[in-house]
């Protein structure tokens, strides 16, 4: 259910969503279980303790919540929280969403149909030339064109697209301006385009950021194509990612003579639809009315709370091999409230981790 948070719940949002090993699986299962951020915030420590946890658990302040929101206002930059209206429906429908982002510049462009570009940082000027010239014909189709700033690729589809629409998601805050000679590029996108981040104002990226916005950038998107890329790269992750949010995958295929077409054409052996032009993207694209439903954000009905003896069981099966939620439920024999809820107290204990997609690890 959408609802525009008053200020107290908006910075109860805020502080859950900052707080120390609160991802967007345990804060959506959080929300899912107490309702509240303000609740959720009130349980952390019992939970965290119950999973095992010794130390306190840090808990964002209220007056680091507001310092964060203080320091969006002062660049004019826009927190929007998941449950809100204003929320992009394609986020929305990924499972778990990002709990907030903050926006700068146009965020009506968040709500239109929108196709990801993206590919290698050290482009050949072919490369740069066909997004360029794809990133053009895509808006003048009315789509918008989503892309990470990066040199190469992303910042020949941006400046392709500024005209019609362009949406450019960061690893660090909406402010870090990366790499800096995209500055002027930067100052553009806040004008006329749109810039998205999940981190808070003044965070400068590191490398744990860049899955996390390129999560984004394919959940933004309806599609997503890749122009160039090498067989170790991020716009990979970004095609996985957006496959296994049910978006369509494409790629321009390459000479096998050139390293930074091998990523393409291996995710055209792999099943992705080629794409050689603004046709191709369309054509994928039709027939797609909007975003599904997620697919996988089940809420368990309440039940009992788990005992020692299940969250230990549930820690016990945990290893560096993702599984699904679902199987520890079947693994344990216990009602699956149970399951979901040791394993958000062993995520807080730093003893598990969810995954998006319903996966999780040991901590």
């Amino acid at each position: 259910m959408t609802r525009t948070l008053p200020d107290a719940q908006r910075i109860d949002w805020l502080r859950l969503a900052r707080t120390e090993n609160v991802g967007p699986v345990t804060f959506d299962q959080l929300i899912q279980r107490f309702g509240e951020a303000g609740d959720a915030l009130s349980a952390l420590p019992d939970l965290a303790r119950r999973g095992g946890r010794m130390a306190s658990l840090k808990v964002a302040s209220v007056a680091a919540a507001q310092a964060e929101l203080d320091a969006g206002a002062r660049l004019g930059a826009r927190l929007i929280c998941a449950c809100e209206p204003e929320f992009p429906q394609a986020l929305a429908a990924l499972d778990p969403p990002p709990p907030l982002i903050w926006t700068r510049g146009r965020t009506e462009l968040l709500h239109r149909p929108s196709v990801a570009i993206v590919g290698a940082r050290v482009a050949s000027a072919a490369g740069q030339r066909f997004a360029r010239g794809l990133a053009a014909e895509l808006g003048q189709a009315g789509l918008v064109v989503v892309s990470g700033m990066a040199r190469g690729i992303d910042g020949a589809a941006h400046e392709a697209a500024l005209g019609s629409g362009t949406v450019a998601v960061l690893g660090g805050g909406v402010d870090d301006i990366y790499p800096p000679d995209h500055r002027d590029l930067y100052l553009r996108l806040v004008e006329q385009g749109c810039v998205v981040s999940e981190s808070e104002p003044g965070r400068t990226a590191v490398a744990r950021d860049f899955p996390r916005r390129n999560r984004i950038i394919a959940g933004l998107s309806q599609a997503v194509v890749v122009v160039e890329a090498e067989l170790r790269s991020g716009s990979l992750i970004t095609a996985r990612l957006a496959a296994e949010q049910g978006r369509d995958v494409l790629a321009v295929p390459g000479s096998p003579l050139d390293p930074r077409a091998r990523g393409c054409n291996d995710l055209i052996r792999q099943g992705a639809a080629i794409c050689e032009g603004a046709e191709d993207v369309l054509r994928a694209l039709e027939g797609l009315r909007g975003f599904r439903d997620p697919p996988g954000r089940y809420a368990p009905p309440p039940g009992p709370e788990p005992d020692d003896a299940l969250r230990e069981k549930v820690a016990a099966l945990l290893s560096p091999t993702p599984v699904s939620r679902d199987e520890m439920v079947r693994a344990t024999g216990a009602p699956a409230a149970a399951v979901f809820a040791a394993l958000v107290e062993l995520a807080l204990a730093g003893r598990a981790e969810l995954q998006p997609g319903g996966m999780v690890v040991v901590g």
